[in-house]
């Protein structure tokens, strides 16, 4: 079984395990996975993705464009979220898995308004130091020992001998 896989510094994350766990631990109903854009090298990663769980949404690009900038998506996710809240879309709080302080702003008003549960930063060394303020209630550590071994991709026993 092909399993869907992170990096993160040495380790690596199973997406299926990860999902689970974000259901299980945030009740994380629906869980979006946003990338720049679709390469069609990348189909059988998009594909496992979604297989364990998450909805894939992808910034749309001009063509012309393609492979000359990155896929910024920091936009299209706090659009997304800001979408919800003006329609008044049925969602109980956000959790977010992210690293980057482009979301300081939006967490900091969406805590404001009772909708934001954690950030999950998947590298201490790359978590922005704007979130230190926000104080452990509202940020952890997916490298942290309780959640990886939740979270980490087991590594198969290979068979000895032929």
């Amino acid at each position: 079984m092909n399993t869907a896989k992170k990096e993160i510094g040495s380790w690596r994350i199973d997406l299926a395990r990860f999902r689970v766990y974000l259901e299980k631990k945030y009740n994380v109903d629906k869980a979006y996975y946003f990338l720049g854009f679709v390469q069609e090298k990348n189909e059988e990663l998009y594909e496992e993705i979604q297989n364990a769980g998450f909805v894939l949404l992808f910034r749309e690009h001009n063509p012309a464009m393609m492979g000359k900038k990155k896929g910024n998506v920091d936009s299209d996710i706090i659009f997304h979220i800001m979408k919800k809240l003006y329609k008044k879309e049925d969602f109980y709080k956000v959790v977010m898995v992210s690293g980057d302080g482009d979301y300081k702003l939006l967490i900091d008003f969406l805590i404001e308004e009772n909708k934001f549960e954690k950030i999950l930063f998947p590298d201490k060394k790359y978590a922005s130091s704007l979130y230190k303020k926000l104080g452990s209630k509202y940020f952890d550590y997916l490298e942290n020992r309780d959640i990886r071994d939740k979270i980490e991709l087991k590594k198969e026993k290979g068979s000895l001998g032929s």
